[in-house]
């Protein structure tokens, strides 16, 4: 088998260099001549930890080095396309060089193996290789699945352990239609879970990765404003002992379960307290847009599942779960209640609802028109529809035939 690389930058060259030291052969093509020049001699132009090491053993063994694109693509079974899509304008990712790297790939394709794997390993935005990429290449008279496969590869480097990262992978997705056997034969090479996904679900996944990273970081920077506001605050200090937390630190941590998508907060701490804060900064003079933000999303989670809810207005409706979280008999602030209540103001008539342990303090707690069932067969034998908004355990796997199901706990 023959790799080539399209792009020996940060990523391509490291994906290059990783692929060819795992015993592929390789052909790594960059369009700088000057920077050809200088990795043929296994000198990189920038700094990434024990890269430089690997570029000499890979060049005496399964790594050509090339400005040639016929020599690259000469009888490649798969292509990645490591090329950078910076900036435009207005903000939006511009995707002109890899189009210009997938235009001169069209032009040689007879060169390459027959029915090439072209894979895009750049950071490309959700939507790029269904809604861009795939009509481009059919205006240049490439049939899919006939003359070439498409599909899509998202890094997870970080810099400064780049290769590391990529030889020792957390997790390989591929942004596909179907299995690609190629590909997994490639990565078995390495001691990952290859994960095959559709291709917007793999765009989605590298900028769920990025912004997720994203927002930690300006969320520790707006704290660390609002205790400068509060005053006699040692924030050093503060997120220091914040990181001694189980959930955040070591193996296994489980801050996974708080970053995952749902109904929303609820229970007595988070909603109040992130409230509080909020209230108090604006109080000492800075209103913190992002906390703002954060319990407005929680606040409109809800109508967002509300709006997808469409069934017969007389159809039985079971609620599972009651509790505002798992494990918990808690009932203040759940988001069963709201959910509920916007069902009724919708003019669902027959709300049934089911909690391993909560459901007589629900009842007692509030005053809402639902039928409580005691037993998880019998509600769902009594229902139409059920809607899961609690991610207990024993929602993961109930045999369900012939009913609608709105999972708004993903679990």
């Amino acid at each position: 088998m023959k790799i080539a690389v399209f792009g020996l930058g940060f990523v391509g060259l490291t994906t290059a260099v990783g692929f060819a030291n795992k015993g592929i052969k390789v052909s790594g093509y960059e369009v700088n001549k000057e920077k050809v020049e200088m990795l043929k001699i296994g000198k990189i132009p920038f700094f990434e930890k024990d890269l430089d090491e690997a570029l000499n053993t890979a060049i005496k063994t399964n790594l050509i080095i090339t400005s040639n694109i016929n020599e690259a693509l000469d009888s490649a079974d798969v292509i990645f396309y490591c090329i950078g899509t910076p900036m435009g304008e207005d903000g939006s990712a511009d995707l002109s060089f890899i189009l210009k790297a997938l235009e001169d790939t069209a032009k040689n394709i007879k060169i390459c193996k027959q029915k090439p794997i072209l894979i895009i390993k750049s950071t490309i935005p959700p939507g790029s290789l269904k809604d861009i990429f795939l009509p481009f290449l059919k205006k240049l008279e490439l049939v899919e699945n006939k003359d070439f496969i498409l599909a899509n590869n998202p890094e997870f480097l970080r810099e400064g352990y780049a290769y590391d990262d990529f030889m020792n992978p957390d997790r390989i997705v591929i942004g596909s239609d179907f299995k690609i056997e190629k590909i997994v034969e490639i990565y078995s090479k390495f001691d990952a879970k290859v994960i095959f996904v559709s291709p917007n679900t793999a765009e989605f996944i590298k900028y769920l990765s990025n912004t997720m990273l994203s927002m930690m970081i300006s969320y520790a920077n707006d704290m660390s404003i609002i205790a400068k506001y509060i005053g006699d605050v040692n924030t050093k200090k503060a997120f220091e002992i914040l990181h001694m937390d189980k959930r955040f630190y070591g193996n296994p941590a489980n801050i996974t379960s708080y970053i995952y998508p749902g109904m929303g907060f609820g229970g007595y701490c988070l909603p109040k307290d992130t409230l509080a804060l909020y209230k108090q900064a604006k109080n000492k003079g800075y209103e913190s847009i992002l906390i703002k933000e954060i319990l407005n999303i929680n606040n409109k989670i809800i109508d967002f599942h509300i709006e997808n809810i469409n069934e017969d207005k007389n159809a039985n409706i079971g609620i599972l779960g009651l509790s505002f979280k798992p494990n918990s008999d808690d009932v203040r602030d759940t988001k069963s209640l709201l959910l509920i209540q916007k069902l009724i103001n919708k003019g669902y008539k027959n709300i049934y609802a089911f909690d391993p342990i909560s459901n007589d303090i629900f009842k007692n707690t509030y005053n809402v028109d639902v039928k409580y069932i005691n037993n998880i067969d019998e509600i769902i034998n009594i229902c139409n529809t059920l809607i899961i908004a609690t991610a207990w355990k024993d929602f993961e796997n109930l045999e369900i035939k012939n009913k609608k199901i709105y999972n708004l706990r993903y679990i």
